[in-house]
């Protein structure tokens, strides 16, 4: 009788098992993801990640540095090998680890993956594209950042394909790259460039889809350079405080791109 019982008690636990996942059923939020990278984190909280890739110029990065620590905000920055070998560099990557940022590899030598034309055509090998980043967390790790920590990176010219990912996967590591529907990523652009963006349409850009998207900025990886050069004299980050500023009144979070993409504190 207390065996019926019990395979009758096991049984009542599992109908309201499966009628409370009916009616509460788990839900796991979505990411956004172009020819396989990760193109946007959650859209059900407020949280944006910021992304600073770096290679030859750093002429924003104390400002961005200083601006980030004034909001007490959090952002993820990927350099190229040769930006963590250039000695006047030093001191800016040992601010992004000493204050809690994500760092990460940007590439080593900065090659282009695949043809601008034909994105499926791939211009590198694996065991080229392998080396290349290997020598970077060399790199990276002479930061006192251990390779195992790593897991997200962006690619050079953010342009990649799915093979690409495919290799980033085989060596435990996840391609993300930017959110489009703004200009944010051309603040490298200078003014002879037939690209070229003002800091005003940038700053116009991502207001814009602020207000229009159904989901606002939410899950938004959000990229931007930390230096653009001589070559250009309109310098975004010399509005980048104003912009923590307005995104904050609008009740955003910055946060780093594994706790946005993970929920990893």
């Amino acid at each position: 009788m207390d065996g019926i019982k019990l395979v009758i008690l096991i049984l009542a636990l599992g109908f309201l098992f499966l009628l409370a996942a009916k009616i509460y059923p788990a839900t796991t939020p979505t990411l956004e993801r172009f020819e396989g990278g990760i193109i946007r984190g959650p859209k059900d909280k407020k949280l944006i990640a910021l992304e600073f890739t770096g290679g030859y110029f750093a002429e924003g990065a104390q400002v961005i540095l200083d601006e980030l620590k004034k909001h007490n905000a959090k952002a993820s920055f990927f350099f190229i090998g040769d930006f963590f070998r250039n000695q006047e560099f030093k001191e800016i990557i040992e601010r992004v680890v000493a204050e809690g940022h994500y760092l990460s590899p940007h590439s080593d030598k900065h090659p282009l993956y695949c043809s601008w034309e034909d994105r499926n055509k791939t211009l590198i090998t694996k065991e080229a594209f392998m080396k290349d980043l290997e020598d970077n967390f060399k790199e990276l790790e002479g930061f006192g950042v251990a390779r195992k920590d790593v897991k997200y990176w962006i690619p050079p010219y953010e342009h990649y394909n799915r093979e690409i990912v495919g290799w980033s996967n085989e060596m435990g590591l996840t391609l993300i790259n930017y959110t489009p529907g703004t200009r944010s990523n051309a603040d490298y652009t200078g003014e002879k460039d037939k690209n070229f963006r003002s800091a005003q349409e940038i700053w116009d850009s991502i207001i814009k889809k602020e207000r229009e998207d159904p989901h606002g900025l939410n899950g938004f990886l959000f990229l931007l350079h930390v230096g653009a050069g001589p070559e250009r004299t309109d310098k975004f980050h010399y509005r980048f405080g104003a912009l923590l500023d307005y995104l904050q009144e609008k009740g955003y979070e910055f946060v780093r791109v594994d706790t946005l993409l993970e929920g990893k504190e």
